[in-house]
């Protein structure tokens, strides 16, 4: 009988999270967003492909919800990506937490007491030129009491694309 490795289970359980990978695009005044293949959830560098790939001539925006945990915002812009993670904690337990906070240079803390209350990490201007001031976003990021869906769900209906969202997730 054939062996399989823990490497390939984990990855077998990651590629069943969870949550949802949506890609909101902005053509000529006007939203549409479309599902990402789920790889995108455990696999940073495949949301950052996807949504590369897109080639859109309007601003395209990578919304992760990953295992009702945390949330991932993704920029596509050039030379780069811009990014931020709603719970940079969660970078102890999920690879792709993990994969944003090393684009981002950031390194989670030695003291455990520090790893008790999440934080968001990245870029809280990443939503500004459309209209979502950076404090505006921390707020939300920082409200608790949301879950990573309905913190994404705000930012849309924000933005304005809240029925796309709702489309391409099957609301």
């Amino acid at each position: 009988m054939p062996t399989q490795s823990v490497e390939a289970a984990r990855d077998t359980r990651d590629a069943a999270l969870p949550g949802f990978a949506v890609a909101a695009i902005r053509e000529e005044g006007r939203w549409r967003c479309v599902r990402m293949d789920p790889e995108a959830l455990v696999d940073l560098d495949a949301a950052i492909t996807a949504l590369r790939g897109l080639r859109s001539p309007g601003a395209v925006i990578g919304l992760l919800d990953v295992d009702d945990e945390f949330f991932v915002l993704l920029r596509p812009a050039p030379g780069g990506v811009r990014l931020l993670i709603s719970d940079a904690v969660a970078a102890l337990d999920y690879d792709v937490a993990a994969d944003v906070l090393d684009l981002l240079r950031v390194e989670l803390p030695p003291d455990d007491d520090a790893l008790d209350d999440p934080w968001p990490e990245g870029d809280m201007g990443i939503l500004s030129d459309f209209g979502m001031a950076a404090d505006e976003l921390e707020i939300l990021v920082g409200d608790l009491e949301l879950w990573p869906d309905e913190q994404l769900d705000t930012i849309a209906r924000r933005l304005g694309f809240a029925d796309p969202l709702d489309e391409a997730v099957g609301r």
